[in-house]
């Protein structure tokens, strides 16, 4: 359901929202620069090797990270409108995106520590029960997250606003 309002009540919250619009899509911008900038290097450097494992992890967690920054725009700049359907699933792709980004992130830190400890089979089983325990209680959180989750358009003034 949308909430259309022109209450001057709403104005400090509208403009809250604005600012921090401005530090996402500039966030992302420096983003997908650096992406641009470093586009031919990688071609070279990444993509033209045997592909691995980190190589397939690297890559995944990089487009993952330009994708989470085109949603993350999406949701957070005010004067794109979109209807509650499509918010409430861009909420849900870019939290279930950061968890994914999240557990690559790890499994790359494990192989680097487990190498670093001359591949010791301690070190390993630590990391890893770490690693389980820690996923596993944010998938767990961000399932009921996503079942308690409804968005809601709000109109305030001219611009949009999404409530979870």
């Amino acid at each position: 359901m949308t909430l259309v309002s022109n209450d001057p009540s709403w104005w400090p919250l509208i403009n809250a929202s604005l600012i921090c619009s401005y530090f996402v899509v500039s966030g992302s911008v420096g983003i997908m620069y650096d992406w641009g900038l470093t586009l031919g290097k990688e071609i070279e450097l990444i993509w033209r090797q045997r592909w691995s494992l980190m190589t397939f992890l690297y890559l995944s967690v990089r487009y993952a990270g330009i994708g989470y920054a085109v949603i993350n725009i999406l949701i957070s700049v005010p004067t794109i409108s979109t209807t509650d359907s499509v918010s409430g699933i861009m909420y849900n792709v870019s939290d279930w995106m950061g968890d994914v980004v999240q557990v690559l992130l790890r499994v790359i830190i494990i192989a680097r520590l487990h190498a670093m400890y001359q591949r010791s089979r301690k070190v390993l089983i630590f990391l890893v029960v770490i690693f389980l325990a820690i996923t596993i209680t944010n998938v767990v959180i961000a399932a009921i997250t996503a079942t308690q989750t409804t968005g809601e358009e709000f109109v305030l003034s001219g611009t949009y606003a999404v409530h979870n």
